[in-house]
């Protein structure tokens, strides 16, 4: 049996087995990368220069691409090191890390997902008071809750896991180090305490899903009573992105880590785990900038001030 803290590295997933297709891989995740760092940065860049994108749903918007920027930031660097590198290996308290800061960002961003599908339901529902009750300190508390939130519920997993003594090896079946497949390799009766943790959070996951769900009910049937046309595209098109990003966020994280382990397999499980750890941080800015004119209008100027030089 091998205690956890006598294992010095793990080995990640080796994603090809010939020196083109890892080199192919690490161009993939470099481009993907590359467009989750440009997309991510130029909202969070315009939002804070235009001084009319100051508002509570703008600001939740600029924490989530930060968010989103360190989710992606956490899992991909690594992958592509060991592509150039021609090798698996991941350090112990890197993995360790690993597991922390992308729990962290996680949990951060579903709770702050929570938070804006309240922030539209007040813009719906009370929009006389909506500077009141979502004024700049009540949004900066919002905020931070669900930082703090993620934080703490990343620090719990985090120290509980690694925790456990390990007795199935050091190999880690996913790109990256993911709380479920470190499980694997625990002693068949020790995990059931981080199995408690994964309830407990999973539960209060399913409360704040439900709490989106009826916002979200009762924010389209108000719509729908709406008589002007303008009216019904002006809130759903602040309103459909957020929930475009939730259905994506919950469906994809939800089914990697609920599915049935009759349709369980290697390939599904990665799959999943790369739409939701690394192509939704990229698409996020895509979905939320299609259809948000303010937005476009405020890029648009901002890239007029810096026009490239030929």
């Amino acid at each position: 049996m091998a205690n956890s803290s006598s294992i010095p590295h793990f080995l990640l997933l080796l994603l090809a087995g010939t020196r083109q297709l890892q080199l192919l891989h690490f161009c993939l995740f470099l481009a993907i990368f590359l467009a989750a760092l440009l997309g991510n940065g130029l909202i969070i860049s315009t939002i804070a220069s235009d001084h009319h994108l100051h508002t509570p749903m703008y600001f939740f918007l600029l924490n989530l691409a930060i968010l989103d920027l360190g989710a992606i930031s956490t899992t991909v660097p690594k992958p592509m090191s060991n592509s150039l590198r021609n090798t698996r290996d991941i350090s112990y308290s890197g993995c360790a890390t690993q597991v922390f800061f992308f729990f962290f960002f996680l949990s951060a961003e579903y709770f702050l997902l929570t938070t804006m599908s309240y922030d539209r339901y007040v813009a719906i529902f009370r929009p006389l008071h909506y500077e009141t009750l979502l004024g700049s300190r009540v949004c900066v508390h919002l905020a931070a809750a669900a930082w703090a939130s993620g934080a703490l519920n990343a620090l719990l997993h985090t120290a509980n896991t690694f925790s456990l003594p390990l007795c199935q090896g050091n190999a880690v079946d996913q790109f990256f180090c993911e709380i479920p497949q470190i499980l694997k390799l625990s002693c068949s009766t020790s995990y059931l305490r981080e199995l408690w943790l994964l309830v407990i959070s999973i539960c209060l996951s399913f409360v704040c899903f439900v709490f989106i769900v009826v916002s979200y009910v009762q924010i389209f049937r108000a719509v729908l009573r709406i008589p002007s046309e303008q009216g019904h595209h002006k809130a759903f098109a602040t309103c459909l992105p957020h929930l475009t990003v939730v259905s994506l966020f919950v469906t994809t994280a939800f089914f990697a880590h609920l599915k049935p382990s009759s349709i369980s397999s290697p390939s599904l499980d990665l799959v999943l785990s790369f739409l939701y750890s690394v192509v939704l941080p990229s698409v996020n800015p895509l979905i939320y900038s299609l259809r948000n004119q303010e937005l476009k209008a405020a890029l648009s100027k901002l890239m007029s001030q810096y026009p490239l030089k030929a």
